[in-house]
């Protein structure tokens, strides 16, 4: 099996000018390019060669060939049509226990408002999809009031939420200098580790989360 190698700048650059792909500021894409980072990200997930990993957004291929190279099998999907001839016939085409879905992550989860990252996080929680972590990447500011307690300025209703179905900690920052282009702000990566049980028992959970 290949080993991955879209970590390198280089290697990035190179893919993006053979297909000349131009940048969908819609959908947000920035590309990971630092080794150090990935590497980072993949040993914190614990992933094994027993997991199933769902990806959410490849982009070209730079984390799923690192999650590919450590999982059993990764189902990848990315809304943007221009990005699978790449995947499938390109950065991907090395290995053999990846699918890639050319849909919304919105519309496979549920029928969610348009703001991306918190619906993805509680429309996996609140449909009781069978996982037992999510690892993903977001901004700074949204991972601290992911993670932060009662009585901090940052502690709120995304605060709750997400602490009502998992134990969250921050396993990176990530420098806008780890992308290409380079963002306007600072990321973090932030791993939500579910519950068996929820921490507090509630009769009537949309009840809760409406009143939050």
């Amino acid at each position: 099996m290949a080993r991955p190698y879209l970590g390198n700048p280089k290697y990035t650059i190179e893919v993006l000018q053979k297909y000349h792909f131009v940048f969908q500021k819609r959908f947000g894409q920035n590309f990971l390019i630092d080794e150090h980072v990935l590497e980072k990200i993949i040993e914190s997930s614990g992933i094994t060669k027993d997991d199933f990993i769902l990806e959410i957004g490849p982009g070209i291929g730079t984390m799923t060939q690192y999650l590919a190279e450590a999982a059993r099998e990764v189902v990848a999907v990315e809304i943007d049509k221009t990005l699978i001839p790449i995947l499938e016939n390109d950065t991907l085409k090395d290995w053999d226990n990846v699918t890639v879905i050319n849909e919304d992550i919105l519309k496979v989860v549920a029928n969610l408002p348009y703001y991306i990252t918190t619906p993805i996080i509680m429309g996996l929680f609140e449909n009781h999809v069978p996982i037992s972590s999510i690892t993903i990447m977001v901004q700074k500011e949204v991972a601290d009031r992911m993670q932060v307690g009662p009585g901090t300025k940052d502690y709120g209703a995304l605060s709750l939420a997400v602490q009502y179905y998992a134990k969250p900690q921050i396993i990176a920052n990530v420098p806008p200098n780890c992308f290409m282009p380079r963002p306007k702000v600072g990321s973090a990566v932030i791993q939500l580790v579910r519950y068996e049980e929820p921490p507090v028992q509630v009769e009537n959970e949309k009840l809760m989360f409406r009143l939050i």
